[in-house]
């Protein structure tokens, strides 16, 4: 694995529209994050591609790829943050050379984990999942959002925990922000695993967001075996999801989908994002999904955890090793990157 490094200070983060760019209404959103992030000593270089948005997607997919293949190799940019996620990061892949990509890192999550994924599975460069720009545009940011920077900052070989938030939002509110803060925090949080008897599980980070990265599987863009193969030494992954807005059948579905594909036959668990999606069909539920996977595959399954569209969440980087710990109040992921 090859690992970028992001420094405290003096930093310029590039910032581009790889999937969804923004209309005219969020435009101010945009300038605000900007003054945060330079509030803490960090410039900016904002693309074309972010003003724009027609057909869900912010411009063509070549010229989307183009921005962001000039910001990955622009010596002055030392990290690259979309705005948010969308529904067309999947059209990029083809027009990127992934070979001519240096180490740098790319953080986003929702659509932007399509080009996470493949970036990971294809050259051995880690990527991070974790807060896109307009979730950094509030004044104060809570410790569990907070901690991109330390993840992002840790040398290689070096390690960095995370822990669980305290409480989190259950849905989203632009209208009003509380003061200084950015999301509405309104229930206890809880990691959980679906046997009592496991509470800890260790293997080397991949996923997203469930409903976009399955779109990988059968691509060159989601050879998840050669991966392990020739990145991780065979050592095995732990996997994680969030889903977005998928019921309980399709999420069902895109997990068969991926256990037939072989995608988990040498991993240490699972682990999925709290959600709001997953509504039952019939009598069919997400509990019950989580608990379809568990017996196909054998794997322990840790859930409600901090990743994803209920914020806040952790920064998880794809390709570093892994320990989640679940111990109450006191749960955390400890990740090194070696």
């Amino acid at each position: 694995m090859r690992y970028p490094f992001f420094g405290w200070t003096g930093q310029t983060i590039g910032i581009t529209a790889l999937s969804s760019g923004l209309p005219d209404s969020l435009h101010p959103l945009l300038e605000e994050s900007k003054l945060r992030l330079e509030d803490r000593q960090m410039e900016t270089m904002i693309g074309d591609t972010v003003w724009t948005q027609k057909k869900a997607q912010s411009t063509t997919a070549s010229v989307r790829a183009s921005e962001l293949m000039q910001m990955f190799q622009n010596p002055d940019i030392d990290a690259i943050l979309p705005p948010f996620g969308g529904e067309r990061a999947l059209d990029v892949l083809p027009h990127l050379d992934f070979y001519e990509l240096p180490v740098k890192w790319l953080l986003g999550y929702s659509d932007t984990s399509t080009v996470l994924f493949a970036i990971t599975v294809k050259t051995g460069i880690a990527t991070a999942h974790g807060p896109n720009v307009l979730e950094l545009r509030s004044e104060e940011w809570d410790e569990t959002t907070a901690a991109w920077r330390r993840v992002l900052a840790t040398p290689r070989d070096g390690s960095v925990t995370q822990w669980m938030s305290t409480r989190f939002q259950t849905a989203w509110n632009h209208d009003v922000r509380p003061e200084r803060f950015m999301f509405h925090f309104d229930q206890p949080t809880e990691w959980k695993t679906l046997n009592p008897s496991i509470t800890q599980v260790t293997g080397r980070l991949l996923g997203g967001c469930l409903e976009t990265v399955r779109h990988l599987i059968g691509t060159p863009y989601g050879d998840v075996r050669a991966f392990q193969e020739q990145q991780l030494g065979g050592e095995p992954i732990l996997w994680y999801f969030e889903a977005c807005e998928a019921s309980a059948t399709d999420l069902h579905r895109s997990l068969m989908q991926m256990h037939l594909a072989g995608w988990f036959d040498n991993a240490t668990g699972i682990l999925f994002g709290r959600t709001s999606a997953g509504q039952a069909i019939e009598d069919y539920a997400l509990l019950d999904v989580y608990q379809m996977i568990a017996t196909e595959t054998g794997l322990p399954i840790f859930y409600d955890l901090d990743i994803g569209h209920q914020p806040p969440q952790l920064t998880l980087v794809n390709g570093a090793t892994a320990t989640v710990t679940l111990q109450g109040k006191d749960s955390r992921l400890d990740m090194t990157f070696n």
